[in-house]
């Protein structure tokens, strides 16, 4: 018996070793490429999926596969949120919101259309490819934006741009898959169910974020302040969870609990130092996990049969979402908010920069779990957007930005807000 036991617990633990084991080898490898970590994570996952090796596979359906794409989404998610300051977003808050609103749904509008005539399937689920990728990835953004001197309102841009409309993007595609889940449309029903998925994933977030920013800040309400790294990952559970009881977006409360616990100064709190630091470490470390299970258990379920028959039709789509799609949403957004009188090469800029990333990843799973009908369309279409976005737009960012002039002379760069390393 405790033999058995002993080889159920070492099959048990076999794929979460494998998984991390190539996380980390494919990070080296990308560094030694210079190309983005998480295209070698992607490449990884189908090199040890069936289509190749057939030495790993996790049934979409399995609740260690809903978790991973679930509490990974909503933790990247929450870490973005927190990469977010308050006082910088405020003066670009009309192109963000914007873009990350407005631009998520004509993006998605677009490539919709664009798919439905493509593909020839029903216009919902045009609708919903177009959905899954409208969303740009914070997760991808960061790190570059770390390396690159950029000016300062454009970086902020970019950055709170992808944070919010991950979000944003999460909430349109649930939707849409409960209208094909219900077969039937209601303008005022779905718009009526929008709204609540904002309101209370807004309104759960804020609280969460809030309560939990009070108990590891100094002072006497400080109570698990030796607990900051737990409580972090617990916040983040927690806003979620309380967010779907109520009909809201748990992603969107995610985010906005790490909204709030990243701007914790505004509210007069302040985290220990040392404490803030182990919690930093800690965040970074179980993000990094989350990135690299995602995009591999991703690489592991290419529907590679799919990818053979649709490779043209997704190689149009993803042409049609970096040079139409993209560039016409940022042009109506930049040019929506004259207050800012954005430039000629920063809006040539926002429009070259949106790569694709762990959302519409983690989305692909829930559409594939789901057995939505197009879903092997779907993941088709997701896996060359996410390949090509960051093989091409990421790895060009620092030619593009040099290009364009918005690479920064002088060495101000460290006082940035964004990626401020100052307690928060």
């Amino acid at each position: 018996m405790q033999g058995n036991a002993g080889n159920l617990d070492a099959t048990i633990l076999a794929l979460p070793a494998l998984i991390l084991f190539l996380g980390v080898m494919a990070a080296k490898i990308s560094k030694w490429l210079q190309v983005p970590d998480i295209v070698v994570y992607l490449l990884a996952g189908v090199i040890i999926g069936p289509a190749v090796l057939n030495i790993a596979n996790l049934e979409t359906t399995s609740a260690a596969n809903q978790f991973i794409l679930t509490f990974g989404s909503a933790f990247i998610l929450y870490d973005g949120g927190r990469e977010i300051k308050l006082k910088v977003l405020n003066k670009v808050k009309i192109t963000v919101a914007l873009l990350a609103t407005a631009g998520v749904f004509l993006s998605a509008a677009i490539i919709g259309a664009v798919s439905t005539v493509v593909f020839h399937i029903e216009p919902i689920y045009g609708l919903l490819i177009g959905a899954v990728i409208a969303s740009t990835d914070p997760a991808a953004l960061v790190p570059i934006f770390q390396k690159i001197s950029i000016v300062d309102r454009v970086k902020q841009t970019v950055i709170s741009e992808s944070a919010f409309n991950d979000a944003a993007g999460a909430i349109l595609v649930l939707s849409i898959i409960a209208i094909i889940q219900s077969g039937q449309f209601s303008l005022m029903l779905n718009l009526e169910s929008l709204v609540q998925m904002i309101l209370f994933g807004v309104l759960s977030g804020a609280i969460v974020g809030l309560l939990f920013s009070f108990s590891v800040s100094e002072g006497k309400y400080g109570l698990f302040t030796e607990f900051a790294p737990v409580v972090s990952i617990l916040a983040v559970l927690i806003s979620y969870s309380l967010a779907e009881v109520l009909g809201g977006s748990g992603y969107m409360s995610a985010f906005v609990t790490g909204l709030i616990c990243g701007n914790k100064k505004q509210f007069k709190l302040w985290v220990p130092t040392v404490d803030f630091e182990i919690q930093k470490h800690v965040r970074e470390t179980v993000t990094t996990i989350m990135k690299i299970s995602i995009f591999i258990l991703l690489g592991i379920h290419v529907d590679f049969g799919a990818l053979q028959i649709y490779w043209k039709e997704a190689l149009i789509i993803v042409a049609v979402l970096i040079f139409i799609a993209r560039p016409l949403t940022v042009f109506i957004c930049t040019k929506l908010d004259r207050r800012m009188g954005w430039q000629k090469n920063e809006i040539l800029f926002m429009m070259w920069v949106r790569e694709t990333g762990v959302i519409p990843a983690a989305l692909t799973g829930v559409i594939v779990s789901e057995k939505i009908p197009h879903a092997s369309i779907v993941s088709a279409v997701v896996f060359m957007t996410i390949l090509l976005t960051l093989m091409f737009q990421a790895t060009t960012t620092k030619i593009v930005a040099t290009k364009l002039g918005l690479i920064e002379k002088s060495s101000k760069q460290s006082k940035s807000t964004t990626l401020d390393p100052l307690n928060n």
